[in-house]
């Protein structure tokens, strides 16, 4: 059965009048932290599209570079992407819900917010309104503000590049602790580890772009101590 087939299971099982954010609350004890995830990133995406007062082309596109979505499932991911917009839960509502559901610290809380930050750029434009609300969104989810830069400057156009923003580590640090953190942070971008803290097959592209950032930022930390 494939993930969209599991979603679709997932809101059949709402009750009438119920909105996308009863999910959220009932797979807090599911073992299907790759449906949890899905549904998570596009119901916030949902709400964070409407966040500059409008839906592109791009936006929507977004949702397919993320996530690999076949022609027979994409009503199941209209279905989410539909049942968001709708939803009078705000996204506040669904972020707080979503960081019960995976629990404090979670490091699939960061995977989430970069298929987020890959949404609100798509259309070329980062409009302060999405900026807004990815701030709040990673205040509630309990990411600290080092995080969120560095998540910006990796995705934002024009951004400043912040190598020590995007490993995570001060400026004044020892290269061995640079490099100590640097391994951690290639282990934890494999493949094989997103899959097991619950990021689908389908959305395990994200990886590569981190992959890169990640080496381009030790890159660049190694060249300026050697200067």
């Amino acid at each position: 059965m494939s993930i969209w087939q599991r979603i679709t299971e997932a809101l059949a099982a709402l009750a009438s009048g119920e909105g996308l954010a009863a999910v959220f609350d009932r797979m807090r004890t599911s073992p299907e932290r790759t449906v949890a995830f899905t549904i998570a990133v596009i119901g916030l995406g949902a709400k964070m599209a409407k966040a500059d007062g409008r839906v592109t082309r791009n936006e929507v596109t977004a949702f397919r570079e993320v996530f690999h979505i076949p022609g027979p499932d994409e009503p199941a991911a209209a279905r989410v992407f539909n049942l968001a917009r709708q939803d009078v839960a705000g996204f506040e509502e669904y972020a707080r819900r979503i960081a019960r559901m995976f629990g404090p610290d979670h490091p699939i809380l960061i995977d989430l917010m970069e298929g987020l930050f890959h949404i609100a750029v798509a259309d070329g434009d980062y409009h302060p309104d999405e900026e807004a609300f990815l701030d709040r969104v990673r205040e509630i989810f309990g990411l600290n503000e080092r995080q969120f830069r560095g998540l910006r400057s990796r995705f934002v156009p024009g951004a400043d590049p912040d190598p020590w923003a995007v490993l995570g580590v001060d400026a004044d640090a020892p290269l061995s602790e640079v490099r100590r953190v640097w391994r951690q942070r290639v282990r934890d971008t494999h493949p094989d580890r997103m899959i097991a803290r619950g990021v689908p097959e389908e959305a395990v592209r994200l990886a590569e772009a981190r992959l890169v950032a990640i080496n381009r930022a030790w890159d660049e930390i190694q060249a300026a101590r050697a200067a």
